[in-house]
């Protein structure tokens, strides 16, 4: 019966910690609610996640279809947003570029935080030796401005649009090794983490259990960040030429073609820049209100 009531209710220490975890989050809620336009951003990063699933599915047409009696319409009631240089329906590419601009911005963030991280927890938990070879080749990636880094790449690699994630998820590893790196070098020194040591822990246990849930609120602030700086690089490398290839609905590459009609279309160009405006403002409020409701310094 006593070994029955351990199983439904859990031990006191599981409890306890339950209870911290609830305190934490009902803490963080509130600072975050507080921040409407953090609020706003995460309601429109919810709706463009959404748009980016379902919308395809209920465009008015084909995104690459070609129409040529129908070369640069204004928007309308036929044509929400108006159609290019090749009579395609701006409205049908803008919401069939949403998936490709959110995959690119999740994949490459992904990416970028997956390897920094481990790199960066390896460097700091270690030290010596292990964290000066990390973070000197961090230190020489970062010498390289982002954009320059990720368009070496992709001239290396092929312009395409899985040769933009990895050229983007690069240069965001060494914004990652060095947050998880500080990090780490303050959770290893604390009492804790040397009593689990005493006790036999192995060195991936702790790392698993121990430094890595105390070091990720940073790392989830600067995720959403990256996000919106990794939108902004793959709409800039498409732009250039470097990225999605024609006829693929990227807004940056959109960007790209209707710079030649902004005198007589300027709604051809206009369109495709401020949905890649919303996106990266929306990431960035949201980030901010991120930051802000997971600092412990910020008063309720």
């Amino acid at each position: 019966m006593h070994e029955e009531e351990n199983v439904n209710t859990g031990t006191p220490q599981q409890t306890q910690q339950l209870d911290s975890n609830v305190v934490r989050f009902q803490e963080f809620w509130k600072k975050f609610y507080r921040n409407k336009s953090a609020l706003i951003g995460g309601l429109l990063i919810v709706l463009l996640i959404l748009v980016a699933i379902f919308g395809p599915f209920l465009t008015p047409y084909d995104p690459n279809a070609q129409n040529y009696d129908s070369l640069l319409l204004g928007p309308s009631s036929e044509y929400w947003f108006g159609t290019d240089h090749h009579g395609r329906d701006i409205f049908s590419r803008i919401i069939h570029g949403m998936s490709i601009t959110l995959r690119v911005g999740f994949s490459s963030v992904l990416m970028g935080m997956t390897i920094g991280v481990s790199l960066g927890v390896i460097a700091g938990y270690y030290g010596k030796w292990v964290d000066t070879i990390i973070m000197r080749f961090m230190d020489i990636l970062l010498a390289f401005p982002g954009i320059l880094l990720a368009l070496a790449i992709v001239s290396v690699l092929g312009g395409s649009i899985n040769n933009v994630i990895i050229s983007v998820g690069i240069f965001s590893i060494p914004v990652f090794a060095r947050i998880s790196r500080g990090s780490t070098l303050e959770v290893r020194e604390l009492e804790y983490i040397e009593a689990v040591k005493a006790l036999g822990a192995s060195d991936f246990r702790i790392i698993i259990k121990h430094v890595l849930p105390n070091i990720l609120s940073p790392i989830i602030v600067q995720a959403t960040l990256n996000i919106a700086t990794s939108v902004l690089t793959a709409s800039g490398l498409s732009f250039l030429g470097m990225g999605a290839q024609p006829p693929t609905p990227e807004w940056g590459a959109m960007l790209s073609d209707g710079r030649n009609y902004m005198w007589d279309a300027p709604h051809v160009a206009t369109i495709p820049g401020l949905a890649i405006v919303v996106v990266v403002l929306s990431f960035n409020i949201f980030g901010d209100g991120l930051r802000d409701a997971l600092d412990p310094k910020t008063k309720n």
